[in-house]
């Protein structure tokens, strides 16, 4: 079997199917396995499923259990409402945890390397091709790999996707900025890091909460950018950061001098499409079904599509 993609769903979808005794070569295009951003929110759905490989505790170490999830006005930074996030964790018998996105990522591909997954770099995949009996992947280098299986795990701009929809990503028109804070820092001492604060105001929202046991404070910006609704082509750029947040409270006008000015993203999803599935090559993740960041759950999904996978294949067994 083939998984195209090392993020954290291909990696998800390659310790799942290895656990159930399957041959697994994964191919990533980079040169090395790493994950770009920052935080991530890791809601029950994900975290019974990282107890259920055996993570979970490993996971908790790395990242912050959280006490509750607060949003407050952007404009003067009042409290709206409060959610215990522990009662979570008492409802639905698991955590609601966050962590550096690099930290889940190598935490899933050490268990991948413990369990024998074949891993290769270097192998960026530009077609997808039925072969009857199985699926072959060609690589911008010329080379073949075949299988039996073939799970594309490449993301939003996926080259497997084309098999199935003949769609683009479309834009939301709206851009996030990241960056993370040192706990030294005179403005992690102003914040709970036992809460997801959550700034909400007209056309923008800020994020912030604690990672790595409060060794840092991440922080997400995200606004509509009035440059993609007018169709242009530089849009998110940081005088619109700016421009976005003018009007916010005084608390989070500070931290935007502690985003990456040098990176951003721009928020795009992709219209349904009624299958995920072309005979022996399947979609998985943000290929199959993008989500925005709204409810935090485009990482989470794509490791529940690699957990469903892998009780398929134990169930079909049994049957």
């Amino acid at each position: 079997m083939i998984v195209v993609g090392g993020g954290i769903g291909g990696l998800g979808a390659a310790y799942s199917l290895t656990r159930q005794g399957l041959g697994v070569r994964l191919l990533e295009r980079a040169p090395a396995f790493g994950e770009v951003g920052a935080g991530i929110q890791l809601a029950p759905n994900c975290t019974r499923i990282l107890d259920d490989y055996g993570l979970l505790d490993e996971a908790k170490s790395l990242g912050v259990v959280p006490d509750a999830m607060v949003m407050r006005d952007a404009v003067d930074g009042a409290e709206l409402t409060r959610l215990d996030l522990r009662d979570l964790e008492r409802r639905y018998g698991y955590p609601y945890l966050v962590i550096h996105r690099s930290d889940l990522h190598g935490l899933l591909l050490r268990a991948c390397e413990r369990a024998g997954v074949e891993l290769i770099t270097d192998a960026r995949v530009d077609a997808y091709e039925n072969t009857g009996g199985g699926a072959r992947v060609a690589l911008a280098s010329g080379a073949t790999h075949e299988a039996g299986l073939v799970i594309a795990a490449d993301g939003l701009h996926s080259a497997a996707r084309k098999l199935l929809a003949d769609d683009e990503p479309v834009s939301s028109a709206y851009v996030a900025y990241r960056g993370t804070v040192p706990a030294e820092s005179p403005r992690v001492s102003r914040v709970d890091l036992g809460e997801v604060a959550v700034y909400v105001g007209p056309g923008c929202h800020f994020v912030h909460y604690g990672l790595r046991g409060g060794k840092l404070l991440n922080q997400v910006a995200v606004f509509e950018s009035p440059k993609a609704l007018a169709g242009r082509e530089d849009w998110g750029t940081p005088d619109e950061l700016d421009a976005a947040f003018a009007r916010t409270c005084d608390f989070v006008r500070d931290g935007l001098p502690f985003m990456w000015r040098d990176k951003w993203w721009r928020m795009f999803d992709r219209d349904p499409i009624t299958t995920w599935v072309d005979d022996r090559i399947a979609l998985l993740g943000d290929c199959a079904h993008p989500p925005l960041q709204y409810i935090a759950q485009g990482a989470i999904m794509a490791v529940e599509d690699g957990w469903v996978l892998g009780e398929h294949v134990a169930r079909n067994r049994a049957a």
